[in-house]
C-alpha cells in the first residue's frame, strides 16, 4: 500500500466522491474479500463488488490475493494508498489572470502548494532515504514591521539560494510560504 496516491484525473474523483464508495475504500485499509466487506458494512455482497470493482477500475483498490472458498475464486481486495489527494487540476483554473498585488500573491501561493503536494505524491516512497524537512511556525508582526519582516526573510533565502545554488550535487525543491493567519485559526 502507497502512502499517498494523487489523483489527477476527473473519473477517479468521481469514483472516490461518492459515499458509499469512501465507506468501501475505508474499509480496504485492511485486505477483505467482498463477501467480508458486506457483512461488516451489512450490505449485499453484489452491491459491494459492483462499488470495489469501480474503485479498483480507477486505481484505487488492488487485488492483492484470490482464496478459494467452496470451489469458487474470490478476490482480497486493499486500498491503494494510505492517503487520496485530488490534483486542484481537475477543476482547473476558472477565472482570468488579471489578479494584481496581494491578491496575485495569494493565487500564486495556491498554484505553489499544489505543486509541493504533487511533487511529493510522486516521489519514490520505496527510496531508502528521502532526505526532507517540513517547518511550520506563526511569526507575529507588527504592521509597521511588515515589510522589513517579508525584506529580512527575502534576503535569508536569497543568501541560502547563492550558497546554494549550484549545477552540482543532488536537487532540493524549496518553497517558503508566508500568509496571515486568520485569527482563532492559528
Amino acid at each position: 500500500m502507497e502512502e499517498v496516491a494523487y489523483l489527477d484525473r476527473i473519473e477517479q474523483a468521481e469514483t472516490l466522491l461518492k459515499p458509499h464508495r469512501l465507506t468501501v475504500l475505508k474499509e480496504l485499509a485492511t485486505p477483505s474479500t467482498c463477501g467480508e466487506l458486506a457483512a461488516r458494512l451489512d450490505q449485499s455482497p453484489q452491491r459491494i463488488y459492483y462499488h470495489v470493482k469501480r474503485l479498483q477500475a480507477a486505481g484505487l483498490v488492488h487485488m492483492v490475493a484470490e482464496r478459494k472458498v467452496r470451489g469458487l475464486t474470490e478476490g482480497v481486495y486493499q486500498a491503494a494508498a494510505r492517503k487520496y489527494w485530488l490534483s486542484p487540476a481537475i477543476v482547473g483554473t476558472l477565472e482570468d489572470s488579471s489578479r494584481h498585488g496581494d491578491d496575485q500573491n495569494l493565487a500564486r501561493l495556491l498554484d505553489l502548494s499544489e505543486q509541493v503536494q504533487r511533487d511529493i505524491a510522486t516521489l519514490d516512497s520505496e527510496a531508502a532515504r528521502l532526505p526532507s524537512v517540513g517547518i511550520s511556525g506563526d511569526i507575529r508582526v507588527l504592521p509597521a514591521q511588515r515589510e522589513e519582516f517579508l525584506s529580512a526573510l527575502q534576503g535569508a533565502l536569497t543568501e541560502l539560494f547563492t550558497r546554494y545554488g549550484g549545477a552540482e550535487g543532488d536537487a532540493f525543491k524549496v518553497a517558503i510560504a508566508c500568509y496571515p493567519v486568520s485569527e482563532g485559526r492559528s
